[in-house]
Parts: structure tokens; C-alpha cells; sequence
């Protein structure tokens, strides 16, 4: 069984036994990244979204993913939410990759 596999079957574990846990759903969503399931990955970033709107990670990854689907606005917005989450929460080093990710998505689709 390869790592990805056996990393996945332990965080859906965690997910049956703990279904709140968002570092699980979070880390899970990662791994399904890895292997192109971009549906089940989506799913699981707005959820962990929805469920906890501080957790600071998921803004970089599910906006990256929109990007990759051309979801452009979508993309932009969540990356302007994270923006303001990291700044409520004085994480500069998040800020400056979100507020990169935006510029980065500005230059590939003259989005604002």
C-alpha cells in the first residue's frame, strides 16, 4: 500500500470516528489534491470553511483550487477573505501568501 493510500485510510478513520475533526478533513483534502480528486477535495475545504471560518489554511488551498478550475471570482474572493482572517489574526507570513496569490491571480486572469 503506497504512503498516499495508507494516509488516506488513516485521516477517513479519524473522519468516521471524529467527523468535527478539521485538521483530518483538512489534511485529507490535501492528499485527494495529490491524486487529482479535485471534486472530493473542493468539498472537503468548503467544509472545513463553513465549519470553522479561522481555520487559515484552507483559504490558500481551496482558492488555488478554483483557480485551477478558472473559478477566477470565486478564487479571488476566498483569497480576500483569508486576507482578512490573517490579518485579524496577525499572521503576516499567511497574509503575504494570500495577497501574493491574489496578485498572481490578477496577472493570469485581469481579475479584481
Amino acid at each position: 500500500m503506497s504512503d498516499s493510500n495508507k494516509n488516506i485510510r488513516i485521516l477517513v478513520t479519524n473522519l468516521q470516528n471524529d467527523p468535527n475533526d478539521l485538521f483530518s478533513k483538512f489534511a485529507l483534502a490535501l492528499e485527494l489534491l495529490k491524486r487529482n480528486d479535485v471534486d472530493k477535495a473542493r468539498l472537503l475545504f468548503e467544509s472545513v470553511l463553513k465549519q470553522d471560518s479561522d481555520y487559515l489554511g484552507v483559504y490558500y488551498h481551496l482558492g488555488k483550487l478554483y483557480q485551477s478550475l478558472e473559478k477566477f471570482d470565486q478564487a479571488m474572493q476566498i483569497f480576500k477573505d483569508g486576507v482578512d482572517v490573517a490579518t485579524k489574526k496577525g499572521d503576516q507570513h499567511s497574509k503575504s501568501e494570500l495577497m501574493d496569490a491574489i496578485e498572481q491571480l490578477r496577472y493570469e486572469s485581469d481579475t479584481d
